[in-house]
């Protein structure tokens, strides 16, 4: 599965929960790097979803903020399938 296709499926996915609101993260000069692809308030927890298709990794940059926003209290995390983020979701209930 192409990331662009992960990406659209957990938006749909998301745009049908309760409780949630989410955004997709472009890229470019208006943009800041590194930031996930994916912004999520749930149930008000922040979360940032970096969609990668399997057997791709993080950039070094992506991996520090993912790193980042964990630290400030934030989850943030690389998912690979629209079912991590279901569980990581019902984990957050």
């Amino acid at each position: 599965m192409k990331e662009q296709d992960l990406v659209d499926k957990i938006k749909a996915y998301l745009s049908k929960q309760p409780n949630t609101f989410h955004w997709k993260e472009h890229g470019g000069v208006y943009g800041t790097a590194g930031i996930p692809d994916i912004i999520v308030c749930y149930k008000g927890k922040f979360v940032g979803l970096e969609c990668k298709a399997k057997g791709r990794k993080p950039t070094v940059l992506q991996q520090i903020t993912i790193n980042k926003i964990n630290r400030a209290g934030g989850i943030a995390k690389v998912v690979y399938d629209l079912e991590e983020v279901k569980e990581l979701l019902k984990n957050l209930d």
